[in-house]
């Protein structure tokens, strides 16, 4: 991979140095970043973004947003576990930000993580992946289910696939419906809760009805 760095220390020297690009970015008057001394004292994002933490997917860059304008989570397979609800929840009601997305994308490793655990039973995941896989497994299992009970061929690719969008629309039911706050919020219009999918190949983001 180009510019990858060759040690931990080169990969760190690496932030820093961008940071200070960063840094010196916004002394420009020109600058097209949101002035970074106005936000120091507050925000308020419009959006909330959950997002998966695969490197291909940063949210700002994929909507085209400036600093303070998104509330972004992120998490390996963009799953739903307290401490996103939380945070949800938090942004909510501290920001008043009435749109919640959650973006999957296409060829998760985290989503094929959990369809090869479930065509190979025997393969080995650490309790920690595990914890991420289990939350995923229930979509992956029922699409696995529906071709196995039809007597089709498992296809792993098109089960990734499917399952990428399975497992979106399970994490929004489940921020839909795991917390009163956001289940009122919803009920009342102040609260969007919609599920999303990246196309890594061609940069566009699909929005589910």
């Amino acid at each position: 991979m180009p510019n990858r760095p060759d040690s931990p220390q080169a990969a760190l020297q690496l932030l820093k140095d961008g940071n200070a690009r960063f840094v010196e970015s916004l002394k420009d008057p020109n600058a097209v970043l949101l002035a970074s001394n106005a936000l120091t004292q507050e925000h308020a994002p419009f959006a909330i973004i959950l997002g998966c933490s695969d490197a291909r997917v940063p949210a700002e860059l994929v909507f085209d947003q400036g600093l303070g304008d998104l509330f972004v989570i992120r998490v390996a397979g963009n799953i739903v576990a307290p401490s996103q609800i939380g945070s949800v929840e938090f942004a909510a009601e501290k920001f008043g930000t009435s749109l919640v997305v959650v973006l999957g994308h296409s060829h998760c490793g985290a989503v094929t993580a959990c369809v090869e655990s479930v065509m190979n039973p025997d393969q080995y995941v650490t309790p920690n992946l595990r914890s991420i896989v289990d939350r995923i497994r229930p979509s992956v299992y029922n699409l696995h289910e529906i071709y196995t009970a039809s007597g089709q061929t498992v296809n792993e690719d098109e089960l990734i696939a499917r399952g990428v969008k399975a497992n979106v629309r399970m994490s929004v039911s489940q921020l839909k419906h795991g917390s009163r706050i956001l289940e009122d919020a919803v009920e009342s219009g102040k609260l969007l809760i919609v599920g999303a999918n990246y196309d890594l190949e061609t940069g566009q983001v699909h929005f589910f009805e």
